[in-house]
């Protein structure tokens, strides 16, 4: 019986100098994961760290991409080739602005919605229709959808403080089932499970 690969991409700026940032929600939700599942994001390919192993007896590989938010994509799209992996068994976790802080929803296609990591992906890939855990940031202090390009970049660049880092630790169970049943069952038995749940 033919074995299904699936990626996992949590998005991210590489260095310490944007360690525990909101804008690399997805790093640090993909690196609990790989923990859980005692994977280690260690080796390096294709402009990523990158571990494998299996999950539900599919080939699972989970990959911090190394080139920088806004060129994601690059990185990205040279995993699902290299690794022979449908669009398809594309898992990507990514900050969200739009969604209240500490939300977590899955979901199927979209735009980019301002988010360059999305945005890199959608060019690279040729398609908006890949999944998406979409974890919520919320918007800066007083600043709506209309706030100044600036204040955004400022507010999803600085560390996510005490408060924050706990949110995202209560978190971590819920993200971990997400990626194990869209792994398992496939998106939209993950969409109606987790999406039900309460997330903030």
């Amino acid at each position: 019986m033919a074995v299904t690969k699936f990626l996992v991409a949590g998005l991210g700026n590489p260095g310490p100098a944007y360690e525990l940032t909101r804008h690399n929600a997805g790093f640090y939700f993909l690196e609990a994961f790989a923990e859980r599942q005692g994977w280690h994001l260690g080796s390096s390919k294709l402009q990523g760290l990158y571990g494998q192993g299996r999950l539900a007896g599919n080939q699972v590989y989970a990959v911090k991409p190394q080139t920088y938010m806004n060129r994601s994509g690059q990185c990205v799209r040279a995993f699902l080739d290299y690794f022979d992996i449908a669009a398809e068994h594309l898992l990507v976790l990514h900050d969200d602005l739009d969604l209240a802080e500490g939300r977590i929803k899955v979901a199927r296609g979209g735009g980019a919605g301002g988010h360059n990591g999305v945005r890199s992906l959608i060019e690279h890939l040729g398609t908006r229709d890949f999944a998406r855990i979409r974890i919520g940031i919320g918007r800066p202090p007083g600043g709506d959808a209309g706030a100044g390009k600036s204040k955004v970049e400022g507010y999803v660049l600085a560390p996510v403080g005490a408060n924050g880092r706990q949110l995202w630790e209560e978190r971590v169970d819920l993200v971990n089932e997400a990626i194990e049943l869209f792994v398992s069952q496939g998106v939209e038995t993950c969409m109606n499970r987790i999406n039900g749940q309460a997330s903030g």
